[in-house]
C-alpha cells in the first residue's frame, strides 16, 4: 500500500486572501479543501502595527492569543513573528473578518499535514534496495538511482554534511542509523541535558533536535515514527557495516525536528521546524544542506512561504514530496492544482515525484511539467524502521515519502563531493544530471530520474 498525503474535505467556499505583502506566486483567491485547526488561525502583524491594530483584530473574531511565535530566524531576518488566534467563529469566517485591516499583514489557516505509511509488504526483506542501483552496478537495476557506481568511487558522503529531517521523529538510536544522527552542536554535547537553553534557541535541551509537536526535547516516542525513520534510512543509513541497509550517503549526520504526530501537524508547527533549522545553520555555522520534507496537504500559507525562503536565504534546499494524489492510478498534475509545500515557487523548492523499479511513474505519483522538478525511486522502498511486532527492523513502504529523501540524499552527497557549493548550484547540478525517463518526459521540469552516479 503506498503512502498518501490525506486531507479531509471541508466545504468551505474560496476565500479572497489580503492583498498586503502577497509574493508573486500566491493565487488571488484561494480555495480551503484541506484539513486545518478549528476554531485557530494565523495572523502575522506588519511592521507599522500598533497594540490596538491588534486588538482589534481580536475583538472582531473574538479571538484570543493561544501562542506567540517569534523564532531566532525571524528575528535574523527582521521579519515580524506570528501569532496564533483562538476564536469562536469559523474559520473561513475569521480569515474574512480579519484580511485587509489595518496592521494586518496576512491572516490563514493553521493547515493540518499528514501522511499514511503503511508496510506493502507482509514480510521484510533486507537486501533489495533497488533504488540504490543503476546499470552499471551489481545486482542491476537501470532504473535506480546509481548510488552503488557512486560507492565504488569512494564518494561516501561526509560527516560535516547536514541534513534536517522535518517529519514524525526519526528512531536515532536505530544500529543503522545511530552513528549518522549529529548532536545540535550548541548543546554542549554530552552534558546537552542539562535543563539549560545553553544555544539561546528557545528550546532546552534539545540535543537531538526537537519535538515541535509535543513541545518537548524527545524527538523520538516510539513505533509509531515509522515513516522519518524510514525516511532517514534512505538519506543515510550506515553503509558497509554488513548489516541491513544503506543510504545514499554512507556518512552524514541528521537531525530530527519532529511536527507530524498521528493526526498530523500543523502549519504553526511546521514554520518552527523550518526555522528551527535555519537557525542552527546561521547561528552555529554547521553545513546544512537541505531539509527533507515527505509530508503535505492543505493549502497556500504564507507563513509557510517566508520560513521556506528565510531557509533560502541561509542556503537551505528544500526538498519536497509533489504528492500521492493517485487514488485513481494517474496522480494528480500539480500544474493544475497546486500541491503544498512542493508547489512553493521558492528557488530552494526541490520537487519530487515517484518512480517505480521498471521506470514508470508510480500510478499514486503526483506530477506537474512546471511544478514538479524530477522524478526518483518511490515503490517499494526497503529501509529502516522501528523494532516491529515481529522483531524486524526494516521494511518496505512507497510513496512520494520515498522518492524525496533519495533526493536529499543526493544534495548531500553532492555538497560532500563539492565544498562551498551553493544551494543554486547543488539544485542546478542534481536536475541537469537527471536521465531522461519516458514516463517523466512533460510531466516534470527534467523530464528524467534522479542520478548520483556521475557525480
Amino acid at each position: 500500500m503506498s503512502i498518501a498525503f490525506v486531507s479531509g474535505l471541508i466545504g468551505v467556499s474560496a476565500l479572497v486572501r489580503s492583498a498586503v505583502a502577497v509574493p508573486a506566486d500566491a493565487p488571488a483567491a484561494i480555495s480551503i479543501p484541506g484539513r486545518y485547526v478549528a476554531g485557530e488561525v494565523l495572523v502575522s502583524f506588519d511592521a507599522t502595527a500598533q497594540p490596538w491594530h491588534k486588538q482589534a483584530a481580536l475583538a472582531r473574531i473574538g479571538g484570543v492569543v493561544a501562542e506567540e511565535i517569534r523564532t531566532t530566524a525571524m528575528e535574523r531576518a527582521g521579519q515580524p513573528g506570528l501569532t496564533v488566534v483562538r476564536t469562536p467563529f469559523a474559520v473561513a469566517t475569521a480569515v474574512a473578518e480579519v484580511r485587509g485591516m489595518a496592521g494586518v499583514r496576512f491572516v490563514e489557516p493553521n493547515w493540518i499535514y499528514q501522511h499514511q505509511a503503511v508496510s506493502n509488504d507482509p514480510y521484510y526483506t533486507n537486501g533489495s534496495l533497488w533504488g540504490m542501483y543503476g546499470s552499471a552496478t551489481t545486482p542491476g537495476n537501470q532504473f535506480g538511482v546509481g548510488a552503488g557506481t557512486a560507492w565504488a568511487g569512494n564518494k561516501l558522503g561526509a560527516s560535516t554534511v547536514w541534513v534536517g529531517i522535518i517529519d514524525e521523529g526519526a528512531m536515532w538510536s536505530h544500529a543503522d542509523l545511530s552513528a549518522n544522527f549529529g548532536i545540535n552542536p550548541g548543546e554542549a554535547g554530552s552534558l546537552a541535558t542539562n535543563g539549560k537553553d545553553d544555544d539561546g534557541n528557545g528550546y532546552v535541551d534539545d540535543k537531538n533536535g526537537w519535538d515541535f509537536a509535543n513541545n518537548d526535547a524527545v524527538v523520538y516516542d516510539g513505533p509509531t515514527d515509522d515513516h522519518a525513520t524510514h525516511v532517514a534510512g534512505t538519506i543515510g543509513a550506515v553503509g558497509g557495516n554488513g548489516i541491513g541497509v544503506a543510504g545514499v550517503n554512507w556518512n552524514v549526520r541528521m537531525l530530527s525536528a519532529k511536527f507530524l504526530g498521528r493526526n498530523g501537524g500543523t502549519t504553526a508547527n511546521a514554520i518552527k521546524a523550518v526555522d528551527y533549522f535555519t537557525d542552527l545553520k546561521t547561528r552555529h555555522g554547521i553545513n546544512l544542506v537541505a531539509t527533507n520534507n515527505s509530508w503535505g496537504g492543505g493549502g497556500y500559507s504564507q507563513g509557510l512561504y517566508d520560513a521556506i525562503q528565510r531557509a533560502n536565504a541561509a542556503g537551505i534546499l528544500f526538498v519536497a514530496a509533489a504528492g500521492n494524489g493517485g487514488a485513481d492510478g494517474v496522480g494528480d498534475n500539480n500544474d493544475v492544482t497546486i500541491y503544498y509545500p512542493s508547489g512553493y515557487s521558492n528557488t530552494n523548492v526541490i520537487s519530487v515525484a515517484s518512480i517505480t523499479s521498471t521506470g514508470a511513474r508510480s500510478s499514486f505519483s503526483n506530477y506537474g511539467a512546471t511544478t514538479v522538478d524530477i522524478g526518483a525511486p518511490g515503490s517499494g522502498i526497503n529501509s529502516t524502521l522501528p523494532t516491529k511486532s515481529n522483531g524486524s527492523t526494516y521494511g518496505s513502504y512507497s510513496g512520494t515519502s520515498m522518492a524525496t529523501p533519495h533526493v536529499s540524499g543526493a544534495v548531500a552527497l553532492y555538497a560532500s563531493l563539492n565544498p562551498g557549493a551553493t544551494a543554486a548550484q547543488i539544485k542546478s547540478a542534481i536536475l541537469s544530471s537527471a536521465i531522461p525517463t519516458s514516463s517523466l518526459s512533460g510531466k516534470c521540469v527534467s523530464g528524467g530520474r534522479l542520478s548520483v552516479a556521475n557525480f
